[in-house]
């Protein structure tokens, strides 16, 4: 069996890289991907820092990654060795109804968590149902800047990821907005409410270099407080309740933040990762909230206008990379993470 070199999670604190059977096809729309550049998610901290009942010994979470095509399987009619390619995090079929109706991120044929990547910290990964869901890209990687390979690297996952947020809040021209979440996610959430045509966007931040990337990306303002304070600078500098919050965390915390600054009637996109159980449908209803989110349509974004926005210079999300790791340092660039040394970490692929 021929090998590669794969990350491997050992345990809360330590991945390492190992040398792994490299992958092979083994159904009819396998796509086998030699990856280029991938990187380290917000949300792969949570098994990092914690364990999260993740095996020790076990498969890397890493589930973002551009890549050159190496083999495909014989049902694979959109795709060909050669091609770059975006191997979203997620694998929706295109045909379903959830996908027809622009929810790939949880398409109807594929349940829970096969429709959900692992394993992109590598050298090669094998793309499961992968005839509608990888994105071509043009032209090959030495096309492109490192500055765009950056941005390119960003729509597998947090762009996407960001602007479902916005989606899911429905944010629309004129919108008052908060982001709440300051990572790489969040700053993709600023991104998509300019987008989108937001008038007003606060983003909710205790970290300066956060802050300055978010104004550059088009915040209007700032809050580092939290709890009723914030909730009340909030609504000090709106003049009232925002139209729209979009949670970009995953704890109980950002939920109640992003709540509360709404006012009554407002609309809540979550994409953080949910980290609580103790918020009941109907807690929300004397405030006539709207509630929506959960995993991104990361195909149905790029295919229909992210990846020309950045093809055209029209967005750079490619800043929230704010750090480069060879595939061998991979454990730096987590605790590097996790530790807000950088706000997201990419990794090359010699």
């Amino acid at each position: 069996m021929l090998q590669s070199t794969s990350t491997i999670f050992e345990k809360a604190g330590l991945v390492s890289v190992q040398e792994v059977d490299k992958p092979t096809l083994q159904s009819d729309d396998d796509v086998i991907v030699r990856i280029v550049r991938t990187c380290v998610c917000g949300s792969d901290l949570w098994s990092y820092a914690h364990g999260d009942d993740k095996a020790a010994h076990s498969i890397n979470e890493g589930h973002e990654a551009i890549g050159i095509v190496e083999a495909i399987g014989s049902a694979i009619t959109t795709v060909k060795p050669g091609d770059f390619v975006i191997t979203p995090f997620t694998h929706g079929c295109g045909e379903c109804t959830a996908c027809l109706a622009g929810f790939d991120g949880t398409c109807d044929r594929h349940p829970d968590h096969t429709n959900w990547s692992n394993g992109f910290q590598a050298e090669y990964i094998r793309f499961t149902y992968g005839n509608w869901a990888l994105v071509k890209i043009p032209g090959q990687p030495s096309d492109y800047t490192e500055g765009m390979l950056k941005s390119l690297l960003t729509l597998a996952d947090v762009m996407p990821t960001g602007y479902h947020a916005a989606r899911c809040a429905n944010v629309q021209k004129g919108d008052k907005v908060v982001v709440i979440g300051d990572g790489a996610v969040g700053q993709c959430a600023v991104i998509a409410a300019k987008l989108r045509g937001a008038a007003q966007i606060v983003l909710m931040s205790r970290h300066e270099d956060r802050q300055q990337m978010a104004l550059a990306s088009g915040a209007t303002a700032v809050v580092a407080e939290r709890g009723d304070e914030g909730i009340a600078k909030v609504r000090e500098i709106l003049g009232g309740g925002a139209d729209a919050a979009l949670e970009c965390v995953g704890t109980e915390a950002a939920i109640d933040q992003a709540l509360g600054v709404l006012h009554n009637g407002g609309r809540v996109g979550y994409v953080g990762v949910p980290h609580y159980n103790n918020r009941p449908l109907g807690s929300t209803f004397a405030q006539n909230i709207a509630v929506a989110g959960g995993s991104a349509s990361v195909t149905t974004y790029d295919k229909q206008f992210l990846l020309k926005a950045v093809l055209d210079g029209n967005i750079n999300p490619g800043r929230v990379f704010t750090q480069t790791y060879p595939l061998a340092d991979i454990n730096r660039a987590y605790q590097d993470m996790q530790n807000r040394k950088t706000i997201k970490a990419m990794i090359t692929i010699d």
